[in-house]
C-alpha cells in the first residue's frame, strides 16, 4: 500500500566532541552531502570512536517505523540503490526483519552508501554526512522492471525524501505522475536546508505533484529564502507552501512543519493549525537522529489506514517522541499508540 523511493544507507553513529564537526566544516543538526574533504571523516570514526552500524536513509527509516506501528509485514515497499556487498546484505536483513519488503537496485560499481551521525551536546544535536557511493546510481530502467512497477501499480501511497532529488528527479517525477492519474497521494520531504538551495530546480518540478509536505523549521525557513517569501512567519511560510501550483487542484496540498520541542504547524484547506507535541526532559532524550524519519513514519501508518490527518499527527508526534529516547532509528516492543 505504501512505497518509498531513496537512498539506502547504512549509518555509522557515534557520539563525538564538537571540534570533530569544526574540523570537517560541519554545523550542528545539519545534513549535507560528502565532498571529497570528508571522505577522511568514516575512517577516523571507525578509528577513533565507538561507533553503531544502523541500517539508515531517511526514507527506508520512516517506513520501518510505519511498519512497525502497523505490525503487519510488507505493507511498504523501498526502492533504492546498494552495492553488492555487506552492508547491503546488513540493509536487506534489517529492513525485511522490520517488515519492509525492499526491491534495491545493485552495482558493481560502487559500495554501497554510508551516512557518518555525528552526536553531540548529549543526544540532543546530530549532524549527517552521507556518502551516497552506490545509492547515487540509482536508475529509472529500474522501475521497469516487473516486480517493482506492479508495487509501483498497487500503492495506495507514494513517498519520497527530498534527498533523492539528487539522484533521480526523472524517477521521482514519473511516480508522482502515476500517483496523479490514479488520483492516489503523492508526499515528499524538504528533509534538509542545501536542498531547497542546490536542487531548487529539481524540488520545483516535484512541487506541483505533491499533496503532503513534510519539512521543519530550517529547512521552510531555507524554502522561504529561495523562493522571496519576504517573511520568517512559520505559519505564513507554511501557508505559502500550501498554496503552490499544483497539478491536481481537486486536492489541496497538506504542509506539515516540525518545530523540535514548539508546536507542529500544519497547514490543510489554506487553514494552520499547531500541534503540541510531547515534553521530554533533556535527561530523557538520548538521539534525536531519525527523529524526522519517524514522525513521517508514524504518520504515514495512519493515513494508509485512512484515518484523519489529526490522528496521524498525533501518532507522528508520538513516534518521534519514542524514537529519540533510543539510539538511531531504532524500535523494540510492541507499539502502545493510542488513538
Amino acid at each position: 500500500m505504501l512505497l518509498g523511493m531513496g537512498n539506502p544507507l547504512l549509518d555509522m553513529s557515534a557520539v563525538v566532541n564538537e571540534d570533530l564537526l569544526v574540523k570537517y566544516g560541519m554545523k550542528p543538526n545539519d545534513a549535507i552531502l560528502a565532498a571529497d574533504k570528508h571522505m577522511p571523516l568514516y575512517t577516523e570514526l571507525v578509528d577513533k570512536y565507538s561507533v553503531e552500524y544502523i541500517a539508515g536513509g531517511s526514507s527506508q527509516n520512516s517506513l520501518r517505523v510505519a511498519q512497525w506501528i502497523l505490525e503487519k509485514p510488507k505493507v511498504a515497499v523501498l526502492i533504492g540503490c546498494v552495492g553488492r556487498d555487506d552492508y547491503s546484505k546488513i540493509l536487506e536483513k534489517k529492513a525485511m526483519g522490520d517488515g519492509v519488503c525492499v526491491k534495491y537496485q545493485y552495482t558493481d560499481d560502487k559500495p554501497t552508501g554510508t551516512c557518518a551521525v555525528l552526536i553531540t551536546k548529549n543526544g540532543t544535536n546530530r549532524s549527517l554526512c552521507a556518502n551516497l557511493a552506490a545509492a547515487e546510481l540509482f536508475t529509472i530502467d529500474h522501475i521497469r522492471r516487473p516486480d517493482v512497477r506492479q508495487a509501483i501499480e498497487q500503492a495506495e501511497v507514494y513517498y519520497s525524501s527530498g534527498f533523492f532529488l539528487t539522484v533521480s528527479i526523472e524517477t521521482i517525477v514519473e511516480i508522482a505522475q502515476i500517483a496523479l492519474k490514479r488520483d492516489k497521494i503523492f508526499m515528499m520531504n524538504l528533509s534538509a536546508p542545501f536542498l531547497s538551495q542546490f536542487y531548487k530546480e529539481n524540488m520545483m518540478r516535484a512541487m506541483p505533484y505533491v499533496d503532503i509536505l513534510f519539512g521543519n523549521e530550517t529547512e521552510a525557513l531555507t524554502f522561504a529564502r529561495e523562493h522571496n517569501f519576504d517573511t520568517e512567519d512559520m505559519h505564513k511560510v507554511a501557508l505559502k507552501i500550501a498554496a503552490l501550483p499544483k497539478q491536481n487542484p481537486d486536492r489541496q496540498r497538506i504542509v506539515v512543519i516540525t518545530q523540535g520541542s514548539d508546536p507542529v504547524i500544519v497547514v490543510e484547506g489554506g487553514k494552520c493549525r499547531e500541534f503540541p507535541v510531547v515534553f521530554l526532559p533533556s535527561e530523557k532524550v538520548v538521539d534525536t537522529n531519525g527523529a524526522g524519519d519517524a514522525f513521517v513514519g508514524g504518520f504515514m501508518a495512519q493515513l494508509v489506514k485512512r484515518r484523519p490527518i489529526e490522528t496521524c499527527i498525533k501518532c507522528a508526534i508520538w513516534t518521534a517522541t519514542q524514537i529519540v529516547q533510543r539510539s538511531g532509528c531504532t524500535f523494540s516492543g510492541k507499539p502502545e499508540f493510542d488513538e
